[in-house]
């Protein structure tokens, strides 16, 4: 019956919603990520010097994109980029390509739309995401109130409960440890972390994501370039298998391409998570910006994680298995660790372990904070409208919180078939209020009309 389900949520539409969305959002910009890509270059990673002026103890830019990029960096980079190109074929990763490029505009207009419609609650912390835009610029609180649910819902399984398993998992193959042991010691360090709030996590984000993914891409490249001479082969069949020209009379080339397309596009949904509202909750701190330059972080996040990171991946993968990574006779994170191992050895192994681990670690963090923020509005609805006020206590104050972290742990010992599928139903159905207000709020969504390298700053 779940099974079932997950299927149809996660059915052709749901992926034509997704890309018929950040498609518009393309035509309307006028290809902005292609056509501004210096602009709005300058206006992200080019501006990190900037963000030293401001004030100490706020939680700036930069931070609140690395913790972005905590939530989208994971399994998805290793283990998703496996599996499209063993379905896929080489052709996947141009789709996923395809599919970054018009997922930037996505994340930009979400949040975009999230750090305009953002308000501060009773204590001045920021409320932020499409529960708030949903509520204040659709006016459907019931739409909002739904969302943060399906948010509540997948931080407890997605977040928290499958990623300390795959942690828990790693450490069990590589090192032999016990799963109970593992998960005392990941609850405690992240309780350490989550106790201090946006702050703290901000601050572990922007140094563990740019320090895990350097040394990623670091061993990467070393791969990737031992093997420079395959290069324009790979490329060339990255192209022809994504591009057959036989395919309006082949059969068999028209299923192949529409295999690439599925498999790339659809993992690089779930890699990147433009379109499902999340990148909108976790900026929602920043400090000393604007809708437009938060919007333009969005569009970096997507291309890093998505255009960088994952590419990286296929082309250690299809470098080591000539192209061919359905004929190694491995998928997924195995796929991965043994391409990496044929050229480093079992600093191979040991560097795909340590990278799903630190990646699964931020994701944790980070999800905390999205489960948090939507828990907190959903407790405040529900407490105004006078029902539910027992769930209402429970999701407010420190009772969300040691919740997670018991979902933490429970992740660590537990077998999770069904928490996968479940986790995955409510993302899909996360997306869907998270869609409709980018559709009906179009004309709210504005792009930045600044000269090439102007850094415009501004207070929300």
């Amino acid at each position: 019956m779940i099974h079932r389900i997950h299927e149809l949520v996660w059915g052709p539409w749901l992926l034509v919603l997704f890309l018929g969305i950040g498609i518009v959002y393309t035509v309307k910009s006028g290809f902005f990520q292609i056509r501004r890509l210096p602009y709005w270059w300058k206006m992200t990673i080019g501006s990190i010097r900037e963000e030293e002026l401001e004030e100490e103890g706020a939680v700036t830019k930069f931070q609140t994109a690395c913790t972005a990029l905590a939530a989208t960096i994971g399994t998805g980079n290793i283990v998703g980029v496996a599996t499209a190109l063993t379905a896929g074929g080489p052709g996947a990763l141009f789709w996923m390509w395809v599919s970054a490029a018009i997922g930037m505009m996505t994340g930009y207009a979400e949040t975009m739309l999230g750090i305009r419609y953002r308000y501060r609650d009773k204590k001045g912390k920021w409320i932020c995401g499409p529960m708030v835009y949903l509520e204040r610029g659709m006016h459907m609180p019931w739409l909002g109130m739904l969302y943060s649910f399906f948010c509540v819902m997948v931080s407890l399984g997605m977040g928290s409960m499958v990623q300390s398993n795959s942690i828990a998992e790693t450490f069990q193959y590589t090192f032999g440890s016990r799963p109970e042991v593992v998960g005392v010691i990941l609850t405690g360090i992240v309780f350490l972390v989550i106790f201090g709030g946006i702050g703290r996590i901000a601050m572990v984000s922007e140094r563990l994501v740019p320090i895990s993914a350097g040394i990623y891409m670091l061993f990467s490249m070393v791969v990737i370039m031992s093997c420079y001479d395959q290069i324009p082969a790979i490329f060339a069949s990255i192209f022809h298998d994504a591009l057959k020209p036989g395919a309006a009379v082949s059969g068999a080339a028209g299923y192949g391409i529409s295999r690439s397309l599925q498999y790339g596009m659809s993992r690089g949904v779930f890699s990147n998570e433009a379109g499902l509202g999340s990148m909108a909750i976790l900026h929602g701190a920043a400090e000393e910006t604007t809708p437009e330059q938060q919007g333009m972080w969005a569009m970096f996040e997507v291309f890093f994680d998505t255009i960088l990171i994952c590419t990286m991946t296929a082309l250690v993968i299809l470098c080591m298995t000539g192209g061919d990574a359905a004929g190694s006779g491995y998928d997924g994170a195995a796929l991965t660790a043994y391409c990496f191992s044929k050229r480093l050895g079992g600093l191979g192994e040991y560097l795909v372990s340590a990278a799903m681990m630190l990646f699964a670690f931020a994701t944790i963090i980070a999800w905390y904070y999205l489960g948090r923020q939507a828990s907190a509005y959903l407790a405040e609805r529900l407490k105004e409208h006078g029902h539910f006020l027992l769930l209402s206590r429970i999701l407010r104050g420190k009772a969300y919180t040691f919740l997670y972290l018991g979902a933490v742990f429970l992740g660590c010992v537990a077998r999770l078939e069904t928490v996968w599928e479940l986790s995955d139903i409510w993302n899909g159905l996360m997306a869907l209020p998270n869609i409709a207000a980018l559709i009906f709020l179009m004309k709210e969504v504005t792009f930045p009309k600044g000269k090439e390298g102007e850094i415009q700053t501004g207070k929300n």
